[in-house]
């Protein structure tokens, strides 16, 4: 069956920095596919437009340019956080706040995102709130494992579903979108 809009895909994939000779940086075998709705938005649109129209079974190996991945990085996405945010009782949460752990915060709007924190100082943490993976270009090979229809709770959602990728107990969907 070929990969179009509204099909439910399984893939692996092994993920390089840069080319096909990079650095790994993930890989999804048989026993952890990649599964999700083709065509939800819930993944790179160029990720998609890659495998657009490929069949069950079929190879794919693509590079995508940071900018058509997770974008360049931006200093302006490096902020000082006041200190007072990771007190507990007056006191510093020293489970979360140190250097290289990765914290999800929320935007003013609500909205949420992770953050890295690279510096503590007596009043601020620093942190990086860029992608993990901006600035660096990927590299994609992989292969096609089913491609199938999807049925009306992987398209519509109910309560304990996903209309793409999620972690769900019984819904059938992998745990991990890119």
């Amino acid at each position: 069956m070929k990969i179009e809009k509204n099909k439910m895909v399984s893939l692996i994939y092994e993920l390089r920095e840069n080319d096909s000779d990079g650095k790994v940086l993930e890989a999804l075998d048989d026993a952890r596919p990649l599964k999700f709705l083709f065509g939800a938005g819930k993944l790179l649109p160029e990720f998609e437009s890659n495998i657009d129209s490929l069949n069950d079974g079929d190879p794919f190996s693509f590079k995508l340019n940071s900018e058509k991945a997770y974008g360049e990085r931006s200093e302006e996405m490096i902020i000082n956080v006041p200190l007072s945010v990771f007190m507990t009782e007056g006191k510093l949460n020293e489970d979360i706040c140190r250097v290289g752990n990765n914290v999800p915060m929320m935007d003013s709007d609500g909205n949420p995102l992770n953050g890295t924190i690279i510096e503590i100082s007596d009043s601020d943490v620093r942190m990086d709130f860029n992608h993990p993976m901006a600035g660096i270009d990927l590299h994609f090979s992989g292969k096609i494992v089913e491609v199938r229809d999807a049925t009306d709770l992987e398209l519509y959602g109910g309560p304990d579903s996903c209309s793409s990728c999620g972690s769900h107990q019984g819904s059938g969907c992998s745990g991990g979108c890119s």
